[in-house]
């Protein structure tokens, strides 16, 4: 989709570079504005095709394209196949946010190239004949239901996703769990959090695997963001920060929510199963369970599992955008059957 921004120049910017006044008063990266000045009329200047080394002055009108329209393909096969209507919460023409079901992939992966919720976006994206890319900011696995996040332009996905890595964009999930968490792990005001810290790493018997190392402790803080040092003979961990709630106990199962302070592959099912709380119906951690408290746990036929909320600022204006996530049946069965309400 073709996107320009517009911007006046203000007294105190007279004297200053098209550039510094595209970085400084529009956050725009060196890169961003390389990219447009060679595109045919990429940056302007009162109406006129410019250089990033000219002078402005005050109330000079600067024009930058951001994303050019013959750029913006299509570049993703329409869904094809059996899918749910895409479920839209939020939308502007800078960013679309979809409610994801369980069971299918956010974008194309393996033998999945035309059934992924990627492809279902990049369908509605050509049925409203807008030609834009398809920019998924994080993803959910494919049992994971709940908000995914797309940017429609380049600058809105390298602002989002700089907010995920520096903390400013939030996701909280709800998730139901096998066992009773012990008394000091659960409060009647529901506002005790509590925090994991077990590094991750791959597993070497399974492709799709991932296993907490626990040695460290739950209160291990490492000191590199995204590297923990490995254990002697083990490869390198990635480090990983979760933070649950419980909501609700049982003698058999638990729900909790849940927010991340890094976003590794599978963290919460792993960081769950560390505690000895796997997550319902997710077979990868989790293929057994006790025969004497099967029947006391709802059955879910997926990874119970879903992406709540999320909150964000947007990529332009900066306003707070907080969005939330109906819940799906087989969470609403499970609550209704306990009258329990979040």
């Amino acid at each position: 989709m073709e996107k320009h921004i517009t911007f006046d120049v203000e007294e105190h910017m007279t004297g200053q570079t098209v550039e510094k006044v595209l970085r400084t008063a529009l956050g725009l990266t060196k890169r961003q504005i390389s990219r447009a000045k060679f595109q045919a009329d990429g940056i302007r200047k009162n109406g006129v095709q410019c250089r990033t080394t000219d002078i402005v002055q005050t109330s000079d009108q600067i024009i930058i394209c951001i994303e050019a329209a013959k750029n913006d393909l299509n570049h993703l096969v329409s869904f094809c196949g059996d899918a749910h209507p895409l479920e839209i919460l939020y939308e502007d023409e800078d960013i679309l946010a979809v409610n994801k079901p369980a069971g299918i992939l956010t974008h194309p992966s393996g033998a999945h190239y035309t059934d992924t919720l990627s492809n279902q976006v990049s369908g509605y994206f050509h049925k409203k004949k807008v030609s834009c890319r398809v920019r998924p900011i994080g993803r959910l696995d494919k049992e994971t239901s709940g908000i995914v996040l797309f940017a429609k332009n380049q600058v809105s996905a390298q602002r989002l996703q700089a907010q995920r890595e520096s903390g400013i964009f939030h996701k909280q999930y709800i998730a139901i769990v096998m066992g009773s968490f012990s008394d000091d792990t659960s409060a009647s005001s529901n506002t005790a959090w509590h925090t994991v810290c077990f590094p991750i790493r791959k597993t070497a018997d399974h492709p799709l695997r991932m296993e907490a190392i626990t040695d460290f402790g739950s209160s291990f803080v490492p000191e590199s963001a995204d590297f923990v040092t490995p254990l002697a003979g083990m490869t390198t961990l990635l480090s990983a920060v979760t933070h649950y709630q419980v909501l609700y106990r049982s003698p058999d199962w638990s729900i909790v929510t849940l927010k991340l302070d890094t976003g590794r592959t599978h963290q919460i099912r792993v960081h769950m199963k560390a505690l000895g709380h796997p997550l319902l119906g997710d077979t990868l951690y989790q293929k057994t369970f006790p025969a004497d408290s099967l029947s006391e746990q709802p059955v879910f036929h997926r990874t119970a599992l879903h992406a709540w909320k999320i909150q964000f600022r947007h990529p332009f204006n900066n306003a707070w955008i907080s969005l939330e996530a109906p819940l799906p049946d087989d969470f609403c069965n499970c609550f209704q059957n306990i009258n329990f309400s979040l």
